[in-house]
């Protein structure tokens, strides 16, 4: 039985995703203000895509560009990339965990407050 789990580890492991990443992971940002960030450089050049984000007055924008940057040193490092040809090819942002906090009203009541996360994501290819 440990023999077929290591064989679809294996497997799993082959079969990976092989384009430069990264994630950034419990972000205070709710992911849907992050989406409107991350639908203005989706499937752009990564020089113009930076250019995007560093005039977006956005609160996203900043940690967009720090996930994006990331993913370009892991292309150029780690894979040996060229930088001129990559592009963003996928990047989403999927809701994290929410921290469940009160805050106080009028005549000692009290009233949830919703402070969401976010996990963002970026996947690069090259042209």
């Amino acid at each position: 039985m440990a023999t077929r789990s290591r064989e679809k580890a294996a497997a799993r492991k082959q079969n990976a995703d092989k384009r430069p990443q990264a994630h950034a992971k419990y972000i205070r940002i709710s992911s849907r203000k992050v989406k409107i960030v991350i639908d203005l450089i989706r499937g752009k050049n990564v020089d113009e895509a930076l250019a995007i984000l560093q005039y977006t007055p956005k609160a996203a924008a900043p940690v967009v560009a720090k996930v994006l940057n990331s993913a370009i040193a892991n292309a150029v490092n780690n894979q040996e990339l060229n930088r001129q040809n990559l592009y963003v090819a996928e990047v989403y942002a999927n809701p994290g965990p929410t921290l469940k906090r009160y805050v106080a009203r009028s005549r000692g009541s009290a009233s949830p407050m919703l402070k969401r996360t976010s996990h963002i994501s970026v996947v690069l290819d090259q042209k």
